[in-house]
């Protein structure tokens, strides 16, 4: 699957009932040693950003998640950083009321674009991504 299959992939899972994290990280389970139906358990608890809008945007999360099994946990950090960086560039904030414009009543990001960057963000990071 090239990137861009894998960044449309990751937007139709958010259509058909998963939640960002779950669509990003879905998307690349391929990639994982770690099975799908497991990936969905533990990403189940991020859609609409972590604590109901209140902290990080769930498309970043799976992102996270993801990064840290391609790095079998080694230097999960460092390129946890990196991938915020990046999302928030493409996206404008990483926080899910603030990319919704909860306060503001401005959108920063829609949903849709917000999975898609976070796939687009890993695969700056990690070639099997591409």
């Amino acid at each position: 699957m090239n990137l861009e299959e894998r960044v449309e992939q990751a937007v139709k899972l958010k259509h058909s009932g998963c939640n960002c994290a779950q669509a990003v990280a879905s998307s690349c389970a391929d990639l994982t040693e770690m099975d799908e139906e497991t990936i969905l358990k533990l990403t189940s608890g991020y859609g609409v950003g972590m604590g109901c809008m209140e902290a990080t945007c769930g498309s970043l999360v799976g992102a996270v998640m993801i990064a840290g099994l391609l790095k079998n946990g080694k230097g999960t950090i460092m390129t946890a950083r990196d991938l915020l960086q990046s999302f928030k560039q493409k996206c404008g904030a990483t926080i899910c009321k603030d990319l919704k414009g909860r306060d503001t009543g401005k959108v920063l990001c829609e949903c849709d674009d917000c999975v898609r960057n976070a796939v687009r963000a890993l695969a700056e990071n990690f070639e099997e991504v591409k």
